[in-house]
């Protein structure tokens, strides 16, 4: 197990962990997958904010997970990190990186040296300044970093890295599934939706929205004055509808929800607060993301997005989907993250197809550090 390496998804609620083998197969080989929940409070919007608290989490998924390898690779994903288009003349990538310090101060909100930069270059191109580098900048606030990797080592743990968690969803979902044309690949996770837009598997554009499903459970738990376990049960009951998205007022019926905790305190779907508790969460990100596509189209009319594959646990709201295709006007179907990659024997597919919508990010992270 020398060779294997787990990808470590720091989510707000809970940490999943991924172990993978393999890197020279065409699908690499899934060895184990884990997750554990997090206390309250532990991490906020993908940071850590109790180091010792996550790392005992750490340990425990460590130990009932069997996870062999203690290499980790780390997502970052908020919004403390910046995704911009960039472009510098022509020069090595060891070079471009060492000049980015003064080539993007005046794009920062802090010093450079508080940041943590990267370049993933694109294309060339010729102009009045010669060749150029086209690509895309990667900054992040080290402060928003160093407490997830300050976690993962006070656990026993060796971060190999930190990547950008839409490249490690386009990695996972677009490149290696071999995904042609101009794509939007969108993760809606607990507290961020991000938006990858790529062609032929390459990455054009990122873009990373503060709003998640976690935001709907606690606007639900705080509207209808229930707890954070009813919230989550009556999240799965709701249904967002072109009409709810578009009107406040629309009043459009639920199922009831049927749990014992839900019925025996009279909580129900219909209850008009809950349909205008979903609009008013999923109408604005989904008017984001319907904005975005269009952005995209409007500047790169050449390559215009022809689908939308969707993942992340929040992408599983009833009708979103189906909303977001209409306004749209675009197909949008749920992303495989098992396409590219064999299961072990030991791993229960029953299990993992339960995890289907959350284990995506863990499952890119560890692929990056394969090769």
């Amino acid at each position: 197990m020398g060779n294997s390496v787990v990808g470590l998804d720091i989510g707000s609620t809970a940490l999943r962990g991924v172990e993978l083998s393999g890197a020279n197969k065409a699908k690499p080989n899934l060895l184990r997958y884990f997750e554990v929940p997090l206390p309250p409070g532990a991490v906020s919007r993908g940071e850590v904010v109790d180091a010792n608290a996550v790392a005992v989490a750490l340990k425990k998924l460590w130990s009932e997970g069997g996870f062999k390898s203690k290499k980790v690779v780390l997502g970052m994903g908020n919004q403390r990190v910046l995704v911009r288009d960039l472009s510098v003349p022509k020069m090595s990538l060891k070079r471009i990186r060492e000049s980015l310090p003064f080539q993007v101060q005046s794009m920062l909100q802090i010093p450079p040296a508080d940041s943590l930069l990267d370049f993933y270059p694109i294309s060339e191109s010729t102009g009045e300044n010669g060749v150029m580098i086209n690509g895309l900048l990667v900054a992040a606030e080290k402060s928003a970093i160093l407490g997830n990797i300050l976690a993962a080592e006070r656990a026993g743990l060796t971060p190999l890295e930190v990547d950008l968690i839409p490249f490690a969803l386009n990695r996972l979902l677009l490149t290696r599934s071999k995904v042609k044309g101009t794509v939007a690949l969108i993760d809606v996770g607990g507290n961020t939706t991000s938006i990858i837009i790529s062609c032929d598997g390459v990455p054009w554009f990122v873009r990373i929205i503060p709003t998640g499903g976690e935001d709907l459970t606690q606007a639900l738990k705080s509207g209808l004055e229930i707890e954070t376990g009813q919230a989550e049960e009556l999240k799965r009951t709701l249904r967002v509808s072109i009409h709810s998205a578009a009107n406040v007022d629309s009043g459009s019926a639920n199922t009831p929800c049927t749990c014992d905790r839900c019925v025996a305190d009279g909580i129900k779907a219909e209850d008009p607060r809950a349909s205008n508790i979903v609009q008013a969460v999923t109408s604005e990100l989904l008017s984001s993301l319907r904005n975005t596509v269009n952005y995209f189209n409007n500047t790169r009319p050449q390559d215009p997005v022809r689908e939308v594959l969707l993942t992340g646990g929040g992408a599983q709201l009833s009708g979103f989907a189906q909303v977001l295709a209409e306004m749209t006007h675009l197909s949008v179907t749920d992303a495989d993250p098992f396409a590219t990659i064999a299961t072990g024997r030991r791993v229960k597919s029953k299990n993992l197809e339960e995890s289907r919508s959350s284990i995506a990010v863990a499952l890119g992270l560890a692929l990056g550090n394969l090769a």
